[in-house]
């Protein structure tokens, strides 16, 4: 099985493409997520939407806006809640983590392989097979 992130951008405008997959995809929608972080004093989040895996291919999409919307949680923001609206609507719950932030990283790669490790440890996704 592949897993793989997509990154659509930071939550600006695309927020609204990654609301529109999740609603053209919900036959397939798993998760929404939203993955809290700190960037220097910044409280941000990333939202992720989690599709199941393909059949045939076992590719499994995470299509994700990476760190660019301020944490509802401190902040409310009108994007968080589109996000929020979109899972009730689809009759998700968005489910809600604290990772480390990505600049941490010395590439984009080795933080989404980390993403994809705590997603497995905590059964969101299938483990490696």
């Amino acid at each position: 099985m592949i897993q793989r992130f997509i990154e659509l951008g930071e939550g600006y405008s695309d927020i609204y493409e990654l609301v529109e997959l999740a609603k053209a995809n919900q036959h397939r929608l798993q998760h929404m997520m939203a993955l809290h972080t700190k960037i220097e004093t910044k409280d941000v989040t990333s939202l992720v939407v989690v599709l199941n895996p393909t059949t045939p291919g076992k590719f499994q999409a995470l299509y994700i806006c990476r760190e660019g919307i301020p944490n509802p949680n401190i902040m409310p923001n009108k994007r968080f809640d589109l996000f929020a609206q979109t899972a009730h609507s689809l009759g998700k719950r968005i489910h809600e983590l604290s990772v480390k932030p990505s600049a941490i990283f010395n590439e984009k790669e080795l933080f989404y392989q980390h993403l994809i490790g705590i997603l497995r440890l905590n059964h969101y996704i299938l483990p490696l097979q």
